[in-house]
């Protein structure tokens, strides 16, 4: 029977890259102006960001295009 090895000190998680960009940002910017910075236009993130919405955008545009042409798919 195989042994299993002992158990990692590490996470078995990604952790959230801390980023000590403090000094850079406004202290009178709100939660939601952060939020927006950091997790919505920061360029690490872009990447998923343009895939959520490009799934999001298809999405949609199926839900319009059966709503409006759906007639056209029933045979008669």
């Amino acid at each position: 029977m195989a042994r299993r090895a002992a158990p990692s000190a590490q996470p078995s998680y990604l952790p959230h890259p801390q980023h000590n960009q403090r000094g850079l940002a406004d202290p009178n910017e709100s939660a939601f102006s952060r939020f927006l910075r950091t997790e919505v236009f920061a360029p690490e993130k872009m990447p998923g960001n343009i895939s959520v919405a490009t799934a999001l955008s298809l999405f949609v545009g199926g839900i319009v295009a059966v709503r409006t042409w759906g007639d056209l798919m029933i045979p008669v």
